[in-house]
């Protein structure tokens, strides 16, 4: 294993090893135990929490009304729940702590938000659940609160896939720009609105294709924007890894006490964009397109005969 891979291992493998290994900035296991290392920002841990209480109790009284497996399905249930703790993981866990101070950490958060809890958490759909937790005289106003507010049209424009994937790809380069970037490490509302922003953006992508009209033409168009996005991903990923200068110096500036220069730890956070958030969305096409050959739409049926 080569240096630098070693280091961010050792890095990573002491968020979950109390007493494993110390730091410049401190034992990680003293911070672990101590909570130190734990998110405590109420802007996370309230929509969090609260979207996990919602979803069990929802999921509690529809199976009780409907049977169990009713109404929310049982491998719905084990996508939000997957899907949450992978952001749980995310925004609450050492991690978040490690990716203050590390590039590598930091891009592996932004990765688990976007290309693992957001599809899982699409999968799920959740919406239906979470309005059984209210209380029925609720449901219908809040049903019909986004038509009162006018924000329908705006659902149904930057909901198609092609609008999604572009919204997407602008929060993604966007808050990857130095400048931008550089706010987000001295601004803790600044770094609160990035990960809102990348959660947000692929929460949309992914329903634009999985459960939008990309999923009712037959998951062909949801191949062609996955594919995509893997590339101009992939494109951000390789120049932060081949790039010889520093794009984020304040970020890489910590390195030397994970064994890494800053350089390197650059490096290693462009791999993570690049090669597995890649294969992440390169399997999820390739499953888009074995459904979509599988079972063709309606429009496309009619041109095959």
């Amino acid at each position: 294993m080569s240096r630098p891979a070693a280091a961010i291992g050792l890095g990573l493998a002491t968020m979950f090893l109390p007493g494993s290994a110390s730091a410049h900035g401190g034992d990680l296991g003293e911070l672990w135990a101590t909570g130190a290392a734990w998110t405590s920002d109420l802007r996370v841990i309230l929509p969090l929490y609260g979207s996990a209480i919602l979803f069990l109790i929802g999921t509690v009284r529809l199976w009780r009304r409907a049977g169990h497996g009713r109404g929310v399905r049982r491998w719905q249930v084990a996508c939000f729940w997957s899907g949450w703790t992978v952001l749980a993981l995310a925004l609450l866990s050492p991690l978040h702590w490690l990716g203050e101070r590390l590039f590598t950490a930091h891009m592996i958060e932004h990765e688990l938000l976007m290309a693992i809890a957001a599809p899982l958490i699409v999968l799920a759909r959740p919406g239906s659940a979470m309005l059984w937790a209210l209380p029925a005289r609720w449901r219908g106003p809040v049903v019909r609160l986004p038509r009162r507010l006018g924000l329908a049209g705006a659902w149904s424009v930057v909901s198609l896939p092609l609008a999604a994937t572009l919204i997407h790809a602008v929060a993604l380069w966007a808050w990857h720009m130095p400048g931008v970037y550089d706010l987000v490490l001295v601004s803790p509302l600044a770094h609160w609105l990035q990960h809102v922003s990348f959660l947000m953006s692929a929460l949309m992508f992914w329903w634009a294709l999985l459960r939008g009209p990309a999923r009712r033409r037959g998951f062909g168009a949801a191949f062609v924007y996955l594919f995509l996005t893997s590339l101009h991903t992939g494109l951000l990923g390789v120049l932060l890894t081949v790039s010889p200068r520093l794009w984020y110096p304040r970020q890489t500036a910590a390195a030397a006490e994970w064994g890494l220069t800053p350089l390197e730890d650059q490096q290693l956070a462009g791999l993570v964009m690049w090669v597995p958030a890649g294969l992440v969305y390169t399997a999820a096409a390739l499953i888009l397109m074995g459904l979509w050959i599988r079972h063709p739409s309606p429009t496309r049926r009619s041109y095959a005969t």
